[in-house]
């Protein structure tokens, strides 16, 4: 990610940040609503496992100037999802719920720069786990 586009995510991420419950639960639903075959994987309440999912993105989201100290937190959380049972293909669907609840908290502030500057975080943050999860 150049720095224009971690930027981008940085301040778009920000409005998310003050609602971790509601853009939790919007991701979850969309998740789940597409993709049924998942929710066995999640045995979390949904409100605790969005505030989760929310900490998680801050992490990676306030630390892209130094994607270094995210390595080893990355590796781990890549190993812990395999332990879950999260295959190569699930990574596709969490794309798209991601994006859609972009959508659905930035309405027209999801411009087409914001969306590809996410879609790039999502991809090298995905593409890290993949590869530490050997899937």
């Amino acid at each position: 990610m150049d720095a224009v586009q971690q930027e981008l995510v940085q301040t778009t991420f920000a409005r998310l940040a003050v609602m971790p419950e509601v853009t939790g639960a919007l991701f979850y639903e969309r998740l789940f609503a597409n993709n049924p075959n998942l929710r066995p994987l999640f045995r979390n309440n949904l409100r605790i496992q969005g505030v989760k999912l929310m900490t998680m993105l801050a992490m990676v989201v306030y630390n892209l100037p130094a994607p270094d100290q995210l390595s080893p937190a990355i590796r781990d959380l890549a190993v812990r999802h395999v332990e879950y049972g999260v295959k190569l293909g699930d990574y596709d669907a969490l794309r798209e719920a991601l994006l859609w609840t972009l959508e659905q908290a930035l309405g027209e502030d999801l411009t087409p720069a914001v969306r590809e500057a996410w879609m790039v975080c999502y991809d090298e943050l995905a593409g890290e786990m993949k590869a530490a999860a050997g899937v």
